[in-house]
């Protein structure tokens, strides 16, 4: 549009009244009052946010922006980590906050039909309410909502048994840039009528459409809950820990967690508020989850597990879970990102590549930096078990300054080992320029094919994934 930024909030204002309501479109020292994004300093520099309370609603927004040509960026819980969700001066933010409403669950289709702006943690308690489990777990549980789950098809601490966000969704709605409502709220398991559109928006950022409800697919409410914390000696037996926990299990290991002992020694060393279960100092700690059907029988299953890692020598020292409240502690430990955050900002990664590469894709990396930034801090930790690290890297510069410098040394050689940049978090802008490392010409050539195909006039989330 070529009109000023006050004509185009005036017109956009006086479009959508009708249709928002009070409350419904947020201007001026509201929208600044709202941070940026998770972790960072700046407030929200949006041209205004519209906070639509239902999909015909999102449909009118999305209607007048492309008309107008106005850029719109969906925003959901704004727990994402690669700007994936962040609106600039003269683009609208599309909050979903306003679209909840209880969950509707089917106890006999083991599904739930939710609402996009509903937190997971509602949805998770929504489901253990009504005896059943939503598998999907992630430290930033109780802001990350359903609709942004889907949108970067969120992964997190049980996806080595429940698969990622994609494999919960039966079916969903969403809005396409023109207005147009796509309804396709599958409730079933098998349904193998032509395309799945759904997986256009399932992981695409908000870029094809706007999610606004899904139908999702629940499991039995586990009757156990088994967890320990081990040490290993090495990533060899980290590797080993992994098939025989797996076999042993049967079928029933749903997390396997690792942390390099920096992440642990950080976590549970004071001003850290965890105490450490086990002695600092080993180089790896695993947690090893397993859901059943059984309390008696598996626990003796578990621990009988625990037995044969230590003669195997797969680990070293082990604490199991003997309370809900040890269980949750234990948790905790693994979740306590924040407090690498006393350390200054770290440029953050979210990689994946094959588990055998692991070890010396650590060690390559951090060689590199110990070269070209000395005493720089590089933790890591992640879903091992998915293939999955995180990496999070402080230098004496700032981010600014480094990030170019680092982002090479961390991507580079996934091409290598056919790894990804982004195993969970998304492309967003942080990524982008770095997509052709795990994506083909001729792949990223369809991507922008769909994108014109489903968004003409490129209003959705412009500048994400690709610019």
């Amino acid at each position: 549009m070529a009109a000023t930024d006050g004509r185009r909030l005036n017109e956009l204002a006086a479009r959508l009244a009708d249709h928002l309501g009070p409350g419904g479109l947020l201007t001026g020292a509201e929208v600044g009052a709202r941070a940026e994004a998770w972790g960072s300093t700046g407030s929200c520099q949006a041209l205004a946010i519209a906070r639509p309370a239902t999909t015909a609603e999102v449909a009118a927004v999305l209607s007048h922006c492309n008309d107008a040509g106005l850029a719109v960026v969906p925003y959901g819980g704004g727990t994402g980590l690669v700007q994936g969700a962040i609106a600039s001066a003269g683009e609208l933010l599309l909050s979903l906050e306003r679209l909840r409403g209880p969950p509707d669950i089917d106890p006999l289709g083991r599904t739930a039909v939710v609402h996009a702006g509903v937190a997971l943690q509602e949805m998770q308690q929504a489901a253990d309410e009504a005896e059943f489990l939503f598998p999907l777990d992630l430290g930033a549980r109780g802001s990350a909502t359903i609709g942004g789950n889907i949108s970067t098809n969120a992964g997190g601490n049980r996806v080595i048994r429940f698969g990622m966000m994609r494999e919960m969704v039966l079916g969903l709605e969403a809005v396409l840039a023109d207005g147009t409502v796509v309804t396709s709220m599958n409730r079933m398991l098998k349904n193998n009528a032509g395309y799945d559109l759904k997986q256009l928006f399932i992981g695409s950022e908000g870029t094809l459409g706007v999610v606004t409800r899904a139908v999702l697919r629940l499991r039995e409410k586990p009757l156990s809950q088994n967890l320990a914390l081990v040490a290993a000696p090495s990533f060899a037996a980290v590797m080993r820990m992994l098939k025989l926990a797996d076999r042993a299990l049967g079928g029933q290991l749903s997390a396997f967690e690792v942390m390099w002992r920096e992440f642990y020694e950080i976590v549970t060393t004071p001003p850290a508020r965890n105490k450490p279960p086990l002695a600092q100092g080993s180089p790896y700690y695993v947690l090893i989850e397993s859901l059943g059907g059984n309390e008696a029988a598996d626990r003796h299953h578990f621990e009988e597990m625990l037995g044969s890692l230590f003669d195997e020598r797969a680990i070293s020292d082990a604490v199991i879970a003997d309370s809900r409240a040890h269980y949750e502690s234990l948790w905790t430990i693994r979740d306590s990102v924040e407090e690498l955050l006393r350390f200054g900002p770290p440029l953050m990664f979210d990689v994946s590549l094959p588990i055998a590469a692991m070890e010396e894709y650590v060690r390559g990396v951090r060689e590199q930096l110990e070269r070209q930034f000395p005493g720089n801090r590089c933790v890591v930790w992640g879903h091992v078990g998915d293939s999955n690290l995180h990496v999070w890297i402080s230098t004496a510069l700032p981010v600014t300054e480094s990030r170019a410098a680092v982002e090479h040394v961390v991507y580079s050689p996934l091409r290598a080992v056919e790894g990804s940049i982004s195993a969970e978090h998304g492309i967003g802008v942080e990524k982008r320029s770095h997509l052709g490392l795990s994506r083909s010409g001729a792949e990223i050539g369809l991507m922008r094919e769909l994108k014109s195909r489903l968004d003409p006039r490129g209003i959705l989330n412009p500048g994400k994934i690709f610019a």
